[in-house]
Order: structure tokens, then C-alpha cells, then sequence
């Protein structure tokens, strides 16, 4: 059996001990995009001739298949909590593929009862029912790239969509979700506070139960990483995050992550779980696993380009790197992901998850605590308001040192 796929090596001695497993969530890639977008740096490759096929679409739900059932003996005897459909642009799937894909899904797995099933979608790929037509296949949670209304800001940062298509499609959404998210991004070019104010008034006023608000950064090997475009400055920055901040808390979103706000009842399970270091089993190409095991924790990587997967999924044989994590590295894996939350994390969770002791976080605690940019007792740490606004800083803190 493939080594990388193979739980008795998973499962081997090693320098570890985890006394539990962490919830899991089960992620599906879907490349492609109609067009790829100058800022963007995830795993999408433009639409060409053919691929948004049926036949297209049915033999890369083939290779997914496959490679979840390659991959089921690393997660036997475990529940899905959650599920999310990421991209490129899910959207661009018909309904039926959706169908199949989340019934197939259901006939491999254990799913929980109330698994969260969230799907992406842009504007661009929307018509009319198409949502609805998502919601009768089994999502749950319409998550929508909105990005901007502004036609100007959409241009620069090469959406395809209008003002008036992401309009009509997050009325649709609100019509037939109940749990929705927005993607909204800010500090973008030429963009002034007036014009970030109209954009979450605008977001607003659809009165989304969760909003998720991205400052435009130039991330390497992206269009933008070529040419970069003028934006605004960080004082700017700064004073845009702080009238969103005003207008979410206004609207009775809590900002509960870095880049999340939502009413109660309406965080994302599935963004949380990764925040708070739990597992999740990534399939499709490109995507990353990050699975625990009773000595070690495991991350993998599928082969990324579209066609190479699914050949190679297709020989159950879908994963191009596995790779335990070092234990001296997991003290900054763990806080990287749980200082995002504002609410901070449970000292407990800490053991459990990363299988270590706790004076192994002592000395960047103490440190962050000296700079003012967490709050501690005897059983949770939290960033404070300086930490959210520092939070870079505050997670090198716990760069890898010998644990």
C-alpha cells in the first residue's frame, strides 16, 4: 500500500501522545474559474473548451471519489462535522454534478446529522434558481465572492460580475438561505473610505447573518505580484477597518475572527475548525490534509494540476507529499490558527491537539503578555485588541524554537 496512504504507518510509534483526535471536516477542490483574477494565488485554473462539460464535470467527480475512498482508511471511525465545496469556482458545477458530488460524499462517509455543508459561488456564474436549484442538492451555506458593488473596483481586480449581477445573486441567496456568507475585500485601488462605507452599507442592507471582510494584499506569483497596483496607504487601511468595525457591530455582527463577522448562531464550523487546529481531510487538486493520529500529525498534498489528479486519483494514488509535522514546529501551527479567534483558545485544547505540555507555549506567552498582546488566566489566552491589530507579530512569536 502507498505509504502515504497507509494507516498503520500513520499510526506507528513516534514522539507524541495525543490522548484524543480533534473534530474533522472533509474539504473538496473544484479548480476551475472563468477567469483568474490578477490578486489571486489559490489553486484555479481558467475554464478552457470543454471543461465545464458534463462529461467534464462528471470524470473529475469520478477522480474525487476515488481519491476519498483511497483515502478512508486514515479516517475509519470518524464523523464529518463538516463539508466545504472550495475553489476556483464551485459554482461553475451544474446543480446535478452538485448532487451527485454531495450524495456520493454521504454514501462514503459519516457525515454528523447536522453537518454544515458549504458551497462557494461567484455573481459571474449566477442565473436565476441556480441557487436554489444548490440548496435542493444538499448545501447548506452559500458563501458568495462578491469581493465589491463598486463596477470600478470589480474591473481592477478582474471579477466578472457587475454591480448589478452580485445584487441579484445575493438576493437570491438571502431568499433561499438561511445561513449565508459575503466576501468583501477593502483597501483596494483607488478605493476611498466613502467608497468602502457605500460597499458594507450596501452588504449590509441584504442583512447577512455572516459577512467576511479580506484586506487586499499582493501575495507572490500572482498578476498583481507583476504589476502592482496603487492602494491605499496603511493610515487608509487602518481607518477603513475601523468604520467596518463600526458598521458590522452596528448591524449585530461580532467580529469573532480576524476577517469574520457574524450573528450568533452563524460562524462558519467549518473555518472554525481549522482555527482551532482540528483536522480536516482535503480532496480534490491541490488541496492540503492536516489528520492527527495517536503519535503524530500528518499534512499532505494532492498533485495540482487538474488533469495530472485525476489521472493519479484515479490509480488511488492521489497525494504528491506527506509530511509529519516536526514537534518542535506545532507550538506556532497551533497558535497561527487559534490567535485568529477573538475569543482565544482553551490552555486544554493546546495539550490535546498539538500533544505537547504546556511549557512549551510558557515563553511566548510570557513574552506576548509583557507586549500587551494577550490576555490569559488560569484556563483560556485570547489576543487583545493591540494582538488583533499585531497579530503577525504575536504569532512569531511562537516560531519554532527546540521543544
Amino acid at each position: 500500500m502507498n505509504p502515504m496512504l497507509d494507516p498503520m504507518h500513520a499510526m506507528r510509534p513516534g514522539v507524541l501522545q495525543l490522548s484524543s483526535l480533534p473534530p474533522l471536516s472533509l474539504y473538496v477542490h473544484l479548480p476551475w474559474c472563468i477567469k483568474k483574477c490578477p490578486y489571486c494565488d489559490f489553486n484555479s485554473h481558467e475554464l478552457r473548451a470543454g471543461a465545464d462539460a458534463p462529461s467534464t464535470q462528471d470524470a473529475y467527480i469520478d477522480a474525487l471519489f476515488a481519491d476519498l475512498e483511497a483515502s478512508l482508511p486514515l479516517i475509519w471511525g470518524r464523523s464529518i462535522q463538516t463539508v466545504f465545496l472550495g475553489g476556483g469556482t464551485p459554482s461553475l458545477f451544474s446543480p446535478e454534478a452538485i448532487d451527485r458530488l454531495v450524495g456520493g460524499i454521504r454514501a462514503r462517509v459519516r457525515l454528523a446529522p447536522d453537518a454544515e455543508i458549504t458551497m462557494e459561488a461567484n455573481p459571474g456564474t449566477f442565473e436565476k434558481d441556480r441557487f436554489k436549484a444548490f440548496r435542493q442538492a444538499g448545501i447548506t451555506r452559500l458563501s458568495i465572492g462578491v469581493q465589491s458593488f463598486d463596477n470600478a473596483h470589480l474591473k481592477a481586480l478582474g471579477r466578472v460580475h457587475d454591480r448589478d449581477q452580485a445584487l441579484a445573486a445575493v438576493t437570491e441567496a438571502a431568499q433561499v438561505f438561511d445561513t449565508f456568507n459575503l466576501d468583501l475585500m477593502y483597501a483596494l485601488p483607488g478605493q476611498t473610505l466613502q467608497g468602502l462605507t457605500q460597499d458594507i452599507q450596501t452588504a449590509l442592507a441584504f442583512v447577512p447573518p455572516h459577512i467576511s471582510i479580506y484586506h487586499l494584499t499582493i501575495e507572490p506569483n500572482t498578476v498583481f505580484a507583476k504589476f502592482p497596483p496603487s492602494l491605499p496607504e496603511d493610515d487608509q487601511a487602518y481607518e477603513m477597518m475601523d468604520r467596518i468595525t463600526e458598521l458590522t457591530a452596528q448591524a449585530g455582527l461580532e467580529r469573532y475572527e480576524v476577517s469574520a463577522y457574524a450573528k450568533p448562531g452563524h460562524r462558519c464550523s467549518h473555518n472554525l475548525n481549522y482555527w482551532q487546529f482540528g483536522d480536516y481531510l482535503g480532496i480534490g487538486a491541490g488541496a492540503h490534509s492536516k489528520l492527527s493520529f495517536a503519535h503524530r500529525v500528518l499534512r499532505q498534498v494532492r498533485y495540482r494540476e487538474p488533469a495530472l489528479y485525476m489521472l493519479q486519483a484515479m490509480k488511488g494514488e492521489p497525494v504528491t507529499q506527506s509530511k509529519e509535522v516536526p514537534r518542535q514546529e506545532l507550538p506556532f501551527e497551533f497558535m497561527l490558527n487559534a490567535l485568529r479567534l477573538r475569543g482565544g483558545f482553551a490552555l486544554a485544547d493546546y495539550v490535546d491537539r498539538t500533544g505537547l505540555a504546556l511549557n512549551s507555549l510558557q515563553k511566548g506567552l510570557l513574552e506576548a503578555e509583557q507586549k500587551g498582546l494577550i490576555g490569559r488566566d488560569l484556563h483560556r489566552v485570547w489576543p487583545t485588541d493591540r494582538g488583533f491589530d499585531f497579530l503577525s507579530d504575536l504569532q512569531a512569536l511562537f516560531l519554532a524554537e527546540s521543544v
